[in-house]
């Protein structure tokens, strides 16, 4: 690929599978929640209030099994899209190739809406911390992970998108805030964004800014996805712990983002000490009824959500 003549240092590894440099936002897809084991045998029964399922990635890279078997069987129902924990993007260690074979095979058989990962590293040197690791906000992290994002489209054929996450830590050598890096990424790499606003707000608790400020710094056409999930508070920091109902500043900061941002799918997270199948539908009523709010004060010509148009999307 030629240079690009705009000067953007990322244009020039821009995958060939976009014809104007940016991925463009997928079709809204409602609101959906995880795919989770324990309510496997209630989603397979049907019929439910869920419009579409996030599966973890790494959960399903097995040759066989019931896993697999529960994930074709809610495919040929639901649109669903494959969310990992392990791409490890931000790390200085080489791109796991097995991994990415692994990915682009899952991704080939389901045909996910889109796919995404976290904005962080995992680990270094061969070892895996199995945490999800902020970034130093530096010009120099930002273009190794805009490298790093292009090769990996490069290899799926497709865009992706990145998570913010929540963070405990913040570096000395950062140079802008969060959302200034997380957007130089989309905007150079071409890629999307997962928008988690759960981490927004409890990191914004936990470093002192304002989470308005994050929704502001980021660019419209790259958020892809929300997330909403609910956090512990550990008295001096808050938890991003997925195992409690989402409070109210949360579903607060979701209206905003809404106000911001239009029609984006929208996920409900819960990880641990799950709770019946029917309580995470009440939350994802609970977030389209806000959304059902925004749309009908906006100015005409916002466009109402429309049901997820997938061909293999005929419901239970």
């Amino acid at each position: 690929m030629q240079p690009d003549p705009t000067g953007d240092p990322g244009a020039a590894r821009r995958p060939s599978y976009r014809d104007d440099g940016a991925a463009r936002r997928p079709a809204c897809l409602g609101h959906g929640v995880g795919l989770r084991r324990d309510h496997f045998d209630r989603i397979l029964a049907g019929p439910s209030r869920i419009d579409w399922f996030e599966a973890i990635s790494e959960n399903f890279m097995v040759p066989g099994g019931r896993a697999l078997d529960v994930l074709t069987r809610v495919r040929e129902r639901y649109p669903i899209v494959l969310h990992g924990v392990s791409l490890s993007i931000g790390s200085t260690d080489p791109l796991d190739e097995r991994y990415l074979d692994a990915l682009d095979a899952l991704a080939k058989r389901f045909q996910p809406a889109w796919v995404s990962d976290h904005l962080c590293w995992t680990g270094v040197g061969g070892h895996n911390a199995h945490d999800l690791l902020p970034l130093p906000y530096t010009e120099e992290a930002l273009q190794h992970v805009v490298e790093r994002v292009g090769r990996v489209q490069d290899r799926l054929g497709r865009a992706i998108a990145l998570e913010n996450v929540s963070s405990y830590i913040a570096y000395r050598h950062s140079r802008m805030p969060e959302w200034e890096f997380l957007a130089g990424i989309a905007r150079r790499a071409g890629c999307g964004i997962l928008l988690d606003v759960n981490n927004i707000y409890v990191s914004g608790k936990n470093h002192g800014f304002e989470p308005r400020d994050y929704l502001a710094g980021v660019p419209i056409e790259a958020v892809w996805q929300f997330h909403l999930a609910g956090h512990s508070d550990k008295g001096t920091f808050l938890l991003d712990t997925h195992d409690h109902p989402i409070i109210d500043p949360v579903w607060d900061l979701y209206r905003a983002a809404l106000e911001r941002f239009g029609e984006v799918s929208t996920l409900i997270e819960w990880d641990d000490h799950i709770p019946p199948f029917e309580r995470l539908e009440a939350e994802a009523e609970r977030a389209r009824a806000i959304y059902h709010q925004v749309r009908d004060r906006e100015a005409p010509g916002r466009h109402a959500m429309t049901a997820p148009t997938d061909p293999a999307g005929a419901r239970a």
